[in-house]
């Protein structure tokens, strides 16, 4: 029997969920998805895919007296102790250490101020709306936040980068540096077979936060809680009750397709959407061309489900 311990009814505006589709971002689930919140250490996440996307795993960081003195969550990161910036976001997003975070943080941006820049200036390429970061661990800030549904899409798109996918994933990491050994924080990595990666976040003011990402045969969801107690419970109930309404489903099937006007347009892949029953006979194919044939724009391919978008992508003209 399954209990769904999210009482939607009683959702208070500090409080949000959602539950995306991890290959495409499509919101299934949700409530408050766009509240901008404080998320605490889930900031971590967007901390180690800026760090990833900057310099390389085998730079070797002195850490300085600023982040070894940092307040919450920590390594014990001793001051002109050398570290490789692999070990450290282990040690970030393992045991959530904020004087990793800011030790990745002066190394990659120059700066605490140069790093968040970099944050902002990827969270607006990536076409989040509602997030906005100062600090590269989480901690408290009133311009600090992010909603539930940003923060999945954050975690989707670093679960595209197989480093991080690496490290997020793993149960224990013992570094080279010290004879210590990190245990992830996430509880359902341990125990619950779906749950592949993750982040834990807590403030006094932000509450519990947490993400997972779930597969299962092929379906594969990211779950966020904002301000929420019971949020291993919640977590596995979400999923659980996603993988049992939705199907998989090909909505476009890899191949050539020969248009009215004999232009021929190629589509490299696949698509699936998660789907429920009712949503799959609603589910539209539309093409997009370019006003004349002859710019060199590329078509776009959308699907549609009672007219809104739920998936999008590029294709080109073959001839």
């Amino acid at each position: 029997m399954l209990f769904l311990l999210w009482n939607v009814n009683e959702a208070k505006a500090s409080s949000s969920y959602v539950v995306i589709d991890a290959s495409t971002g499509r919101l299934l689930e949700g409530s408050n998805a766009n509240a901008e919140l404080p998320i605490a250490s889930l900031t971590k996440v967007w901390t180690a895919l800026t760090v990833l996307d900057n310099v390389p795993l085998d730079d070797e960081i002195t850490i300085s007296n600023a982040a070894a003195t940092q307040e919450g969550s920590s390594l014990y990161l001793q001051a002109g102790e050398v570290w490789t910036v692999e070990s450290l976001l282990y040690g970030l997003l393992l045991h959530s250490g904020n004087d990793a975070a800011y030790a990745l943080a002066e190394h990659t941006g120059g700066s605490i101020d140069g790093f968040t820049k970099l944050m902002n200036e990827k969270i607006q390429l990536a076409g989040l709306e509602n997030a906005h970061f100062t600090n590269p661990s989480g901690l408290h800030h009133e311009e600090h936040y992010a909603s539930a549904l940003d923060m999945a899409n954050m975690f989707r798109l670093a679960m595209q980068n197989e480093e991080f996918i690496k490290i997020a994933s793993a149960k224990t990491y013992k570094p080279k540096e010290k004879s210590v050994s990190w245990r992830n924080k996430h509880k359902l990595l341990h125990y619950n077979k779906f749950a592949i990666a993750g982040k834990t976040g807590y403030t006094k003011v932000a509450g519990r936060t947490l993400v997972t990402y779930f597969e299962d045969d092929g379906k594969k969801v990211i779950v966020v809680t904002l301000n929420h107690s019971n949020d291993w419970n919640t977590h596995s109930s979400l999923a659980t009750n996603v993988f049992q309404s939705y199907d998989n489903v090909k909505v476009v099937e890899k191949g050539k397709y020969r248009l009215l006007d004999k232009q021929v347009i190629e589509v490299k892949k696949d698509y699936f959407l998660l789907l429920k029953k009712e949503e799959q006979e609603e589910a539209k194919n539309v093409l997009i061309i370019p006003r004349k044939s002859s710019e060199k724009k590329p078509y776009l391919w959308n699907v549609t489900i009672n007219n809104e978008v739920a998936l999008k992508f590029e294709v080109k003209k073959i001839k």
